[in-house]
């Protein structure tokens, strides 16, 4: 399976300029095709990093959505977007499908700055049926008989938002069709060959088509035709029944349709066909394999799912230091055998969080919520309330949606808990809907919650222990990569801050990463005989109050912070200034209001002015 699609040459795949050149092709030509791009797809992560096992799997079903839609007039939404890979290389990005994920190349999610054929920018889960049902709504308003699809795959179902939007559109005439993309069959399995035989009778367009004949004729029969098709309905829906353990989808009002082989492209193309033929909203259930047709990602799709580059031969990446991730799921563990109280919680990031570990060591005090980041902190502040010591693992970028939570259950309940943030700041090539820039400005509002900021593992471990072993709410914050290395001489303390190089001729204050780059910089300015004084803040909120005394001794500050500006914590210390009569020159460094595309993180430093070159320079100049 490695082998015929690595040796796949791109004869079909170079002819692709648009969705149009697709339909021109037979599905013998269709299936060649998907190999190229299965080909292409390798090729390309393993050199640059991505999303390999979602987007392998849905390759056919890709391919058949443009050939039976009219993209960008039929609208496809692809929920989180990581599965986007072969909808980009046929809508016309085939050329610069070897830039992926690079700076100025194209996005690994779905990009509208790329294409008129990717309708959102996407990388967060359960949003497609809300969004699609809104434009298919839009188009029913304004009497438009275009399409328009979801896809999304049973992991973000377990998103409450995916439900909300279920619940709503189900009750409409819109033409909405729902694919679910089901790889790990969570959805109940169908019972026995003749309801499988059915699944697919009951999605070509025939069955449609004589549905609709048959109702229409009865219906046109004096006195006995309505009530005679209606009986005939109520039949049909308790046999089905009986086939099928669940009629969740109908009980909602979509039509339901499937499960079909999402690897089949005629029963693929057929399946689409027949939804288009329905009126009213459309559930199809596809059932895919994440990581087809490369026998490392089958065998291990979430070691797949997003990976380094590697290489093709072994599926081994070149990955071997220790992470901030690892080191802190090693910490939990250690901490977690010696109190029978601490319990963990992630959102499906169990691997990327660190916690795979702690999940096998602790099976009952760990919990894997799905992708429901809203109720994993409510959940653990109902633990808190328990007795537990719970520890919520999330994305710094996913943590964005759990504001009202972290508000009302949390802080105005003074849960004891612990939110441990991962990747934040920037977090380089998943780019612009994954960059870890809005937790501090969002935690910054939010009472009673202390937040710490570590960027070496020893602080981390102090850290970590010290919200544990506390009462309150606590937050930890902490960066995508390995331990930082620290310039001779430098030691961050057990102290809420340390400063460095007192009675400079200015005052840099920083936290996080910038710290360890703003070291260097002051040493290389120490060196040219520029004395730069260096704050350095490990609790950041709330700040500690001795650093407001010895900043008013400064007649210049510069405060660097890898943060979106508005509401950082920049902001209060230069608003804290102000209200202390402060009368020097503040200069506050950091990502000014803006989104972040793709790039390396030491690129986005260096352009947001936030590495020790651009430090220096600063300094040096003046």
């Amino acid at each position: 399976m490695i082998g015929d699609c690595i040796l796949a040459n791109k004869e079909l795949l170079s002819a692709i300029k648009s969705p149009d050149d697709i339909k021109k092709l037979s599905y013998q030509q269709l299936n060649e095709l998907c190999s190229e791009i299965r080909s292409l797809m390798i090729e390309t992560v393993s050199n640059n990093g991505g999303h390999l096992s979602s987007n392998l799997g849905v390759v056919e079903l890709s391919v058949a959505l443009h050939k039976v839609f009219n993209s960008p007039n039929d609208k496809i939404i692809w929920d989180v977007g990581h599965q986007v890979y072969t909808h980009k290389i046929i809508t016309g990005r085939y050329e610069r499908f070897s830039t992926l994920r690079t700076e100025n190349g194209i996005s690994g999610f779905s990009s509208p700055e790329e294409s008129e054929h990717d309708i959102f920018y996407s990388g967060h889960s359960s949003t497609s049926v809300s969004s699609a049902f809104g434009i298919a709504m839009s188009n029913l308003i304004s009497g438009k008989k275009n399409y328009t699809v979801a896809v999304i795959g049973d992991g973000a179902l377990t998103g409450g938002l995916a439900y909300e939007a279920l619940n709503n559109a189900g009750r409409s005439k819109a033409r909405l069709i729902v694919i679910l993309n089901d790889n790990k069959m969570s959805i109940s399995e169908n019972v026995g060959g003749v309801a499988r035989y059915l699944a697919v009778i009951r999605s070509k367009p025939e069955y449609f088509r004589l549905k609709a004949k048959t109702e229409s004729t009865l219906n046109k029969i004096p006195l006995i035709g309505k009530p005679l098709a209606k009986e005939i309905f109520n039949i049909k829906t308790r046999i089905k029944s009986r086939l099928y353990k669940s009629t969740f989808f109908e009980d909602m009002g979509f039509h339901y349709m499937g499960p079909i082989d999402g690897h089949n492209l005629e029963q693929l193309s057929e399946a689409l066909d027949s939804a288009r033929l329905i009126n009213g909203p459309v559930v199809l259930h596809v059932n895919t394999i994440k990581g087809k047709g490369y026998d490392f990602a089958e065998k291990s799709p979430s070691e797949f799912h997003g990976i380094s580059k590697f290489n093709i031969d072994n599926g081994e990446t070149n990955l071997s230091s220790e992470s901030f991730s690892s080191a802190f799921g090693s910490l939990l563990c250690d901490m977690a055998e010696k109190d029978k109280k601490i319990c963990a919680i992630t959102a499906a990031m169990a691997i990327g969080t660190g916690l795979k570990e702690f999940s096998e060591k602790f099976p009952d005090r760990f919990f894997d919520v799905g992708i429901a980041e809203e109720h994993a902190v409510t959940f653990a502040s109902g633990l808190a309330k328990g007795g537990m010591k719970p520890v919520v693992a999330i994305y710094s970028t996913f943590l964005q949606r759990t504001y009202d939570q972290l508000i009302h259950d949390c802080s105005l309940q003074n849960a004891n808990m612990l939110i441990a943030i991962d990747r934040a700041g920037f977090v380089g090539e998943d780019g612009i809907t994954h960059q870890g820039l809005f937790d501090i400005p969002m935690l910054s509002s939010v009472p009673n919650i202390k937040i710490y900021s570590p960027f070496t593992f020893n602080r981390l471990k102090f850290d970590i222990e010290n919200a544990i072993t506390q009462d309150g709410l606590f937050a930890v914050r902490y960066p995508r990569g390995s331990d930082t290395t620290l310039p001779n001489g430098y030691e961050i303390s057990e102290k809420d801050f340390d400063l460095f190089n007192e009675n400079g001729g200015a005052l840099i204050v920083t936290y996080g990463r910038v710290s360890a780059e703003a070291m260097f910089a002051v040493e290389k300015l120490k060196a040219e005989n520029k004395m730069v004084s260096l704050l350095v803040l490990n609790r950041i909120k709330p700040i500690p109050a001795e650093t407001f005394n010895i900043a008013l001794t400064y007649k210049k500050i510069v405060f660097y912070e890898e943060s979106e500006k508005s509401g950082s914590i920049g902001s209060v210390f230069a608003e804290t200034l102000a209200e202390k009569g402060y009368n020097g020159k503040f200069e506050h460094i950091a990502v000014n209001n803006q989104f972040v595309a793709h790039a390396s993180v030491s690129s986005l430093m260096s352009k947001f002015g936030l590495d020790r070159e651009s430090i220096y320079e600063k300094f040096r100049r003046n």
